[in-house]
């Protein structure tokens, strides 16, 4: 095993910045050390919006992002190793997940295509990057996604107990950690996608902060059940989605079914639709005793007193109370995963993904020791 001190980078569908963590991990343990959040630069981020929702772009302006997000990890990273006065010989490697631009797991010919040149992390930092987890799963049929699910069952699962763990970014994933079978997870809908992109459209914020907003307003019935008829929330799983399916223009489509709908009930309605598609799911699976949720949308009070509300008999609780921090949960599963793939070992699921069979999972891009450079 390649056991040693990893830095897992994230950057999620939620464009909220970067997040980076520093861990301790072996066989038998992962043991964050330091953390990291790095700003999402507010041109990248229009950037990276022009491009990801089906808008015709170049081959140009493909390559100039890449090479931008590449920097923009290295650059996180970099940040956190200052931070935490960690020299960078001391770390094994960086498993760094990308950014997602596209993501379409159907289909004869699927992919998953993640931007930040790996080779530009890698060279900023000096330390060897793992990275494009996802398509090597896919190469063997499966979704590429979610790849966490793994990595809660090695953490959060309990030989007795009835645990589910929720992942609530821009998409919210499930992972089912049920006693004496195999594990499974999938993507239940929009987490906090709609909602951002939302309240960012009618209050130039970047989140609804506590879920205040969408406090205010009431539930709109029949906008809430025509969302619930999109064909994604019936498909069994395997599935995954992303921005490229669930986006502003999915929203402005099912409100000209409906006009007239005031701002804050559409605010109120979409929370619900996140808490309604998560439990629904939750439920249809048997049910569990606890419900672990991560992610930004573990720190939304209303949405997790309505998921509470909906699943009566589940503790609803956030990870952190389990040990492990909710906020870097992701970015310490690609650390996880860079491990995995350096000691030679499969990173997917299988029961997860839909993959034919277990795969090492990503790319390596290896820098030369210090005495050769």
């Amino acid at each position: 095993m390649k056991s040693g001190r990893y830095i897992g980078v994230m950057s999620g569908t939620s464009l909220d910045g970067v997040d980076v963590v520093l861990a301790a991990i072996d066989g038998r343990m992962v043991a964050q050390q330091a953390s990291y959040h790095h700003p999402m630069p507010v041109q990248l981020k229009k950037d990276i919006l022009a491009m990801c929702q089906g808008q015709q772009t170049t081959l140009a302006a493909i390559g100039r992002l890449d090479a931008q997000l590449g920097n923009l990890f290295g650059e996180a990273v970099l940040g956190l190793l200052k931070q935490a006065d960690v020299p960078a010989h001391e770390v094994t490697a960086i498993g760094c997940h990308g950014q997602t631009v596209w993501h379409e797991p159907a289909g004869d010919l699927r992919f998953s295509l993640q931007l930040g040149d790996n080779n530009r992390v890698a060279a900023l930092t000096n330390i060897t990057t793992v990275g494009d987890f996802r398509r090597r799963d896919m190469a063997y049929g499966g979704q590429g996604a979610p790849l966490v699910p793994a990595f809660h069952q090695a953490l959060l699962a309990h030989p007795m107990e009835r645990r589910m763990v929720l992942n609530i970014g821009g998409i919210a994933n499930l992972s089912l950690l049920l006693p004496g079978v195999p594990v499974r997870g999938f993507d239940t809908g929009p987490g906090n996608m709609l909602l951002d992109a939302w309240v960012w459209r009618h209050r130039a914020q970047p989140y609804d902060k506590d879920g205040l907003w969408a406090t205010e307003g009431r539930v709109c019935l029949p906008l809430l059940q025509q969302m619930l008829t999109d064909p994604y929330f019936a498909l069994p799983a395997p599935k995954s989605t992303g921005r490229e399916y669930f986006n502003i223009s999915w929203l402005e489509q099912q409100l000209a079914m409906l006009p007239g709908i005031s701002p804050v009930d559409v605010m109120a309605t979409l929370l619900e639709l996140t808490a309604t598609t998560i439990c629904e799911q939750v439920l249809l699976a048997g049910g569990c005793e606890r419900l672990l949720v991560c992610g930004g949308g573990a720190r939304n009070p209303a949405l997790m007193a309505r998921m509470s509300a909906l699943l009566p008999g589940t503790e609803v609780a956030s990870t952190d109370r389990f040990g492990v921090s909710g906020d870097a949960m992701e970015a310490l599963a690609f650390a996880w995963l860079a491990f995995r793939t350096l000691s030679g070992l499969p990173g997917n699921l299988p029961s997860v993904t839909g993959a034919s069979h277990e795969t090492l999972l990503g790319g390596i891009y290896p820098v030369l020791p210090l005495g050769h450079r």
